[in-house]
């Protein structure tokens, strides 16, 4: 009868530290699941960072140049402005210190490569982007020729007359909001500009090229190699130039001894 009861005591007991085990096995499993889905459900933002900056830098090239000579501000209510560019705040927190090193403006964490340097924007200082407020500049890409900058090759492609009438559409409108004619002469103008500068090339055939009315002078690399030779060969220059006439200065001296010692001899 004793050995019964043990028995069925060293049973109960481990049916509970069964269950026990279980419950706990569940909790972690729970943890763990919760952990994982955390990061991928927060970090999940459709918005393509290379195309938001090929965006931005056409409108910076091609359009703030001639926003700032009117001396216009750009309303936050328009798309363009930097307030709506999700990757703005991170753009601007990028240093490049030299052609393979880049620094994290939050961190001073450095990098070789841009890639690695927006890698660790989106592993680390995720948390720093404005996904509420701000949107993705990425979408202008149709509208402001994205593609025609960052692979002219793609503008080979027949033309899609569909995909042209919605880009077309999608620039005015964007002239519409951004410059209301409305409002007086100074945006008149820029509408217009955006106008010819954007939207006159979404036609089929593509023939007509986006940004007829030039952009922000960026320093040519011919011109620069060539000013940075001329400057390293100028002191070379100078310094033959003085070698060659302190030479002729010599060869001047002599004669002259050599003249007057002959007339010194010529009387005896």
């Amino acid at each position: 009868m004793g050995r019964m009861k043990a028995i069925t005591s060293v049973l109960v007991v481990q049916f509970l530290l069964l269950q026990l085990a279980k419950s706990q096995g569940f909790e972690e499993s729970s943890d763990a699941r919760t952990l994982k889905q955390e990061p991928h459900d927060s970090r999940e933002v459709h918005c393509s960072r290379e195309r938001s900056r090929a965006a931005w830098q056409i409108i910076e090239d091609y359009l703030m140049p001639f926003v700032e000579e009117e001396g216009y501000e750009i309303s936050t209510d328009c798309r363009l402005h930097p307030d709506n560019d999700l990757f703005r705040d991170q753009e601007q927190h990028k240093i490049h210190l030299d052609v393979n090193e880049w620094r994290c403006g939050y961190c001073k964490k450095s990098f070789r490569a841009e890639r690695f340097l927006d890698q660790h924007f989106d592993n680390r200082h995720y948390n720093l982007l404005n996904v509420s407020q701000s949107k993705c500049l990425a979408d202008l890409c149709g509208a402001l020729h994205c593609d025609f900058v960052m692979n002219s090759k793609l503008h080979k492609a027949k033309c899609n007359s569909a995909a042209v009438a919605r880009n077309r559409h999608h620039c005015e409108s964007l002239a519409n909001s951004c410059f209301p004619i409305s409002q007086g002469p100074s945006t008149s103008r820029l509408h217009e500009l955006f106008l010819r500068q954007f939207c006159d090339a979404h036609t089929c055939p593509g023939k007509a090229t986006p940004f007829p009315r030039g952009g922000k002078k960026r320093a040519n690399l011919l011109y620069m190699a060539t000013s940075i030779l001329i400057l390293l060969l100028l002191p070379l220059f100078y310094l033959l130039y003085y070698l060659y006439q302190r030479d002729m200065k010599r060869e001047t001296q002599v004669l002259r001894r050599v003249s007057q010692v002959g007339r010194k001899a010529k009387p005896s």
